[in-house]
This record gives structure tokens, sequence and C-alpha cells, in this order.
């Protein structure tokens, strides 16, 4: 299955990486010479398991709560967690 340039778009714009048309073709053509027959494909998280499975059973809890959600927060302030920008878009 080749890899299409769309794709390798939208894996760079989510890995917030500023690729050129000629660095996208070279990546493109990188990932096209992978030899992938025999590779399994992979399988989804949640699976029908047995009883050895770590998944843990679903059970209703009461809230936490604003209070005690913004209890270790570095600077909580009006109900909310205040966090520096970190992405420029």
């Amino acid at each position: 299955m080749k890899i299409t340039e769309q794709e390798v778009r939208y894996v760079a714009d989510l890995a917030n990486l500023k690729l050129s048309d000629d660095e996208i073709l070279t990546h493109m053509d990188t990932l096209n010479e992978l030899d992938t027959s025999n590779v399994q494909p992979m399988a989804q998280v949640l699976y029908d398991a047995d009883e050895t499975a770590t998944l843990r059973p679903d059970r209703e809890w009461e809230p936490l709560g604003n209070e005690a959600a913004l209890a270790n927060a570095p600077q909580p302030g009006t109900g909310y967690y205040k966090v520096p920008k970190v992405i420029e878009r």
C-alpha cells in the first residue's frame, strides 16, 4: 500500500512539521521503498479478551469536583487550569 502526499501532509501537520514540497516527496519516496508485505496489520486497542485481560470493569464513580481537580494545579484560576501558550498557529 503506497502512502499518498495527502497522508504525509496530514501527519506532518499533526506533528507541527513545516515541510517543503521537496521534503514531502522525499519522505514519500523513502516510505514507499519499505517492504511491508510481511508486517501484520495493527490490532485494535479494544478487543475481545479472556479473563487474563488487563482491562478494568466499568463502574460508576462520584465526580471529582472542581476544587479537588484544581487542588494541585500550579496556577488555578476561576475554575480552570491556567497554562502557558505552547502552540502557535
